[in-house]
């Protein structure tokens, strides 16, 4: 759920064991149309409660969130707001289905983008109410899993800067973007950097409380926990970001860190992490998974020496990885800093990718609320930022064949479309 589910409303104290069902509805009449169906499941029908979601708020504030929650949101004057109230509240993993009168199309569709399973109109039908039923618990047994979805590739990219302000952040949102719309695969974007984090800005979004949630719960985290922890910013893209405060540290011992990742890597065709520097040197166990890093840098003095030290780390601590580098911020006219010749027999090896300074379509991307590939769509640097995406994916192809069905297939077929005019 984009909102905050809280997991601190009883910190310090022994959480209570967890109801299979709970129920929260405005009449009696729903009431009658509910016990039934729920004796027939095997719950109690004393776990229905009159007083709707206002109840629900009030009783889950001080005891223990069942795992399948019915509410009531006809008394409700902003059923959104309220739902996030309950999101306060409410433990994380609980699967919560809604119902009430308001018959509204969107209504529908924000609700379920706030983390609701399921939203039921009334008055209710006892095998729209059992179905409904039957499909939280797949949900929360992991039903929906199917044999498909397991023999599914997956790739974990890091894209980790050698030097503050060489773009990494630009970089990683550009590749997560890239992954989920023009290549169509279901991708989420990690922002690492707790307190001073861009992935959710990038988008024009808010981060939420997820991640905070999910390093200080390292516990609780499964894929619900992830649906609900999520940012979406479009249907295949998925972004996981946090503005921690800055005055209490969020402190990790970096096992929170891999399982987050773990989970994510499960849960998503393509995963790209925004990894800060510091904390990559700090947890070096976060790369032992990753099949692609990604180093950003730029062309001066200070970058060549820490791309030394950086890429000198990775063949210590990720020697399986593929390692790309990338330099960003290449001016068009005029020499950089340092020449790209002088700068790879600095660092003994070749510069992957040139992307150029495009301080017009920079500007423009921040004040759009998109990537930088979206924003300057038809551009050298978006056309870079595209073949980028497209070499860090190129290992989810199961055959490495070019036939046009094949992912290598379709790369050339998006490079083709993407190229731009001479």
């Amino acid at each position: 759920m984009n909102a905050p589910w809280s997991m601190n409303k009883r910190a310090g104290t022994a959480v209570a064991a967890r109801d299979a069902f709970c129920a929260f509805v405005c009449d009696e009449a729903t009431v009658e149309i509910l016990k039934p169906v729920v004796t027939d499941m095997g719950w109690q029908a004393e776990k229905i409660h009159k007083g709707g979601l206002r109840n629900a708020v009030q009783t889950l504030s001080v005891s223990a969130s069942p795992q399948i929650l019915m509410v009531d949101l006809t008394d409700c004057h902003d059923p959104l707001t309220d739902i996030n109230a309950l999101a306060e509240v409410c433990e994380p993993g609980t699967i919560v289905i809604a119902m009430g009168e308001i018959n509204d199309v969107g209504l529908y569709r924000d609700l379920l983008a706030s983390g609701i399973h399921d939203y039921l109109l009334k008055p209710l039908h006892s095998e729209i109410v059992r179905d409904s039923l039957h499909n939280a618990q797949a949900a929360l047994h992991g039903s929906k899993v199917t044999a498909q979805d397991e023999a599914r590739p997956h790739v974990a990219v890091a894209v980790i800067g050698a030097r503050g302000g060489v773009g990494t952040s630009t970089v990683a949102s550009s590749i997560a973007w890239v992954c989920a719309e023009q290549l169509d695969r279901k991708t989420a974007l990690l922002d690492l950097d707790i307190h001073f984090g861009v992935g959710a800005l990038s988008f024009d979004l808010e981060p939420g409380r997820g991640l905070t949630d999910a390093l200080e719960n390292p516990g609780r985290i499964d894929s619900l926990f992830i649906e609900r922890a999520i940012v979406k910013a479009s249907e295949k893209l998925a972004i996981l970001s946090a503005e921690a405060p800055i005055n209490a540290p969020l402190l990790t011992d970096g096992a929170a860190l891999h399982h987050l990742q773990d989970q994510l890597v499960q849960s998503f065709d393509a995963v790209i992490i925004d990894l800060p520097r510091l904390l990559a040197v700090q947890n070096p166990h976060l790369l032992t998974e990753i099949s692609e890093v990604v180093v950003v840098t730029d062309l001066t003095l200070a970058a060549a020496r820490d791309t030394i030290r950086l890429l000198s780390f990775l063949s210590m601590h990720a020697p399986a990885a593929k390692v790309r580098l990338i330099a960003n911020k290449v001016p068009a006219q005029g020499q950089p800093e340092v020449a790209r010749k002088d700068f790879e027999a600095s660092v003994e090896r070749t510069i992957d990718i040139m992307l150029p300074l495009d301080a017009k379509h920079a500007v423009a991307a921040a004040k759009q609320g998109k990537s930088l590939a979206q924003s300057a769509t038809g551009t050298k640097v978006a056309a870079e930022l595209a073949h980028l995406a497209q070499q860090v994916m190129a290992s989810m192809s199961e055959d490495g064949g070019t036939n046009e069905h094949s992912l290598l297939g379709k790369l050339k077929d998006l490079k083709s479309l993407l190229a731009i005019k001479k």
